[in-house]
């Protein structure tokens, strides 16, 4: 009995050796395999059988038997490539990739993917990547309108397939125009009016002709390229004269205006009898908004005023007395609308469907309280002709960089817009965060999706399905998801694969090891045999 006992522990001791020796072999195998995770093979005694001793009861082990087979989810070493969409993880986390057919869901190391012709990022399976769409939010320009200034993505609803279904960035109408200029102090006015001499240019202005401003009527313009709602560019120009007025503490005011092409001015008013106008027909089209700036004798800027017209039937929009302080932006810079589409209900800075465009010239209004302006509601009707009316920005805050008037001739420091055309989509890239972005045409980078990141409380529960894929078990415990550098989730490297975790001179010694232990079981059976045959010897 015992004999025999130890033949069949010596035969466990050689199959759980050479069970040992396949789990070694798949990982020298998968050496060179992307994203792969090692295994690990523990022995355990098996059952034991009491046998009576002098003392006792004593116990005879009985063989080896297989404790565990454990993952190694220690991090790999990143290989680099020239694709985007070769995706790494540095740390904790596994891809979530899902089949088109049933959506049944798996998880991965392995980032090598790429776009099919439907536009989804699969893997080698065709398993799709997934990732929370990347919300967009638009800032609107007026006081009192939404905003959001959010620090990193925000992200809608649930994990869902990442597909590029427009490779089409859409037109974004301009929100904002920042024109810096030093305006010569030595200039002298061009355009005088004894009656609104700060309002001079404005009066020379004729938008029914062609050009519509002479270039012996003001003293220096600056052009900027602006876009409407639909991506249609239009010239916004600037112009300016210094007003011939006469100020103490050596102050000077020069008189601006912000003008479109008349032709392309689409704003719309209604006469006092009920009869709509097209705004091209009047001598004020193209004219955006006027005003002034104030500089001290050092040439800085202290103060500004700024017009629009007023939204309300009017008969003549050239009149100043129909145009009244401009609206703030929630930013505090003054603001004007074109309507160079001619939309409905869109020709005033407070019309419903206005596309307002803010004018920042390296001053703002911190107090956007009440009207905003100097004099409260006695400086919000119509314009007046002498500088106690005109009224200023009540909280006046002047930027690092902003308009001057020294003696160094006019030039434009810094003009900038934020509108852009259409544009067709040129790359891809992926932030650390796991943010996948677009590149267009049109220059824009536009955020599209957030990469979706799952870990498990027991991530050794996990089942390997083949294909660099694992399944979530009773085990393992539900996912856990979130995005890249977040809620313990490691970050993520674009242009780069985990190469396999394996250890070839780990595994080599375990198969040294492991041959000698097979070996020595091997030994056990062998010589139980001779002790076998010793027994039936005993007969002859």
């Amino acid at each position: 009995m015992g004999l025999s006992a130890s033949m069949f522990s010596g035969i466990s001791g050689l199959q759980v050796h050479g069970e040992k020796m396949g789990v070694i072999g798949n990982n020298i195998a998968n050496v060179s395999t992307i994203g792969f995770k090692g295994a690990r093979m523990f022995f355990e005694d098996a059952f034991y059988q009491d046998q009576p001793t002098s003392a006792g009861t004593g116990q005879v082990g009985r063989g080896a038997a297989i404790g565990a087979i454990t993952s190694d989810f220690k991090q790999g070493a990143f290989e680099t490539t020239g694709e985007s969409t070769d995706l790494a993880i540095g740390g904790n986390g596994f891809f979530e990739v899902r089949r088109k057919t049933d959506q049944e869901t798996y998880y991965t190391r392995a980032g090598n993917f790429r776009f099919d012709k439907d536009g989804y990022l699969v893997d080698p399976h065709g398993f799709v990547l997934q990732g929370w769409e990347v919300q967009k939010v638009d800032a609107s320009t007026v006081a009192g309108g939404a905003s959001a200034d959010p620090s990193g993505v925000s992200i809608i609803g649930s994990p869902t397939d990442i597909r590029l279904e427009n490779f089409q960035s859409p037109p974004q109408a301009t929100e904002n125009v920042t024109v810096l200029t030093n305006l010569d102090s030595t200039e002298v006015s061009r355009s005088d009016s004894a009656t609104d001499p700060y309002f001079a240019m404005f009066g020379n202005w004729d938008g029914t002709a062609d050009p519509a401003l002479a270039e012996t009527q003001y003293s220096y313009q600056s052009t900027i390229k602006v876009f409407d709602e639909a991506g249609g560019s239009h010239d916004l120009t600037v112009y300016f004269d210094q007003a011939n007025v006469t100020t103490t503490n050596g102050q000077r005011i020069w008189e601006y205006m912000v003008t479109c092409n008349p032709n392309e001015d689409g704003r719309s008013f209604v006469d006092t009898g009920g009869t709509t106008h097209a705004m091209t027909t009047n001598s004020a089209a193209g004219v955006l908004m006027t005003g002034t700036l104030t500089f001290n004798s050092a040439g800085e800027l202290t103060s500004q005023s700024a017009f629009t017209l007023k939204d309300q039937a009017m008969d003549d929009p050239s009149a100043l007395a129909n145009w009244e302080p401009a609206e703030f932006s929630q930013n505090g810079y003054a603001a004007c609308t074109a309507n160079f589409t001619g939309a409905a209900n869109a020709s005033f800075p407070d019309s419903a469907n206005a596309l307002n465009i803010e004018i920042n010239m390296g001053l703002r209004n911190s107090d956007l309280t009440g009207t905003g302006w100097t004099g409260g509601a006695a400086n919000a009707g119509a314009v007046g002709t002498t500088m106690a009316n005109l009224g200023d920005f009540s909280g006046p805050e002047v930027s690092a960089l902003t308009t001057t008037s020294y003696t160094d001739g006019s030039s434009t420091l810094f003009q900038s817009q934020d509108g852009y055309t259409a544009g067709l989509l040129q790359g891809i890239s992926v932030d650390r965060d796991g943010t996948l972005s677009g590149s267009y045409s049109n220059g824009q980078v536009i955020e599209l999706f957030a990469i979706t990141l799952a870990d498990f409380n027991n991530r050794w529960g996990l089942r390997r399905e083949g294909g660099n894929l694992f399944k979530e078990t009773r085990e393992s415990g539900p996912a856990m998801t979130n995005q890249a550098n977040r809620g313990g989730k490691g970050s993520i490297a674009s242009n780069a694969i985990e190469q396999s975790n394996v250890d070839l001179a780990n595994e080599f010694v375990q198969m040294m090891t492991t041959q000698r232990g097979f070996q020595a079981n091997g030994k056990i059976i062998t010589t139980t045999d001779t002790m076998l045959g010793e027994v039936v010897n005993l007969k002859r």
